[in-house]
């Protein structure tokens, strides 16, 4: 009887739409972590369209006494004073074996654009997210944490 209800509530899981999508993909909600101080700093929400990976701010974590969502000042270009929050920093990433490759991230801190790389980790709860300039050993990761 124990097997019958086991076997049932795994056909349930892997019939209910996106339950295996939501880990087999980094499509979703992320919540970014500082990899030097290793607190929260934002909700990345990552979309995919044909193909390409793209990830937009949709919220920051900040002290109550800042500003709760500025401008990209160190930014050039188009994204030169524009608000954080709604701003792409992750572009141009295509699906390569286990990996997401040849796309870039922003760094609003320093408004610098760095090539990227990302993969899925720990049964797609958590996504690494690499920053780097000319080959990916010269750069930062970052782990992001998938949002329910």
């Amino acid at each position: 009887m124990r097997h019958l209800m086991r076997m049932s509530l795994l056909a349930a899981v892997l019939a209910t739409p996106g339950a295996w999508a939501q880990t087999a993909s980094p499509t979703g909600l992320w919540k970014t972590i500082d990899d030097e101080t290793g607190k929260p700093k934002a909700l990345v929400r990552v979309t995919e369209d044909q193909g390409v990976l793209s990830g937009k701010i949709e919220k920051l974590f900040r002290a109550a006494d800042q500003d709760q969502n500025p401008k990209c000042t160190a930014c050039e270009g188009q994204r030169k004073d524009q608000p954080l929050i709604g701003m792409t920093i992750l572009s141009g990433l295509k699906k390569d074996g286990s990996e997401y490759t040849g796309g870039e991230i922003l760094d609003p801190a320093k408004g610098k654009t760095y090539k990227s790389k990302a993969a899925l980790k720990d049964g797609g709860s958590k996504l690494e997210v690499r920053g780097y300039i000319g080959a990916p050993m010269f750069g930062r990761s970052q782990t992001w944490v998938r949002e329910p």
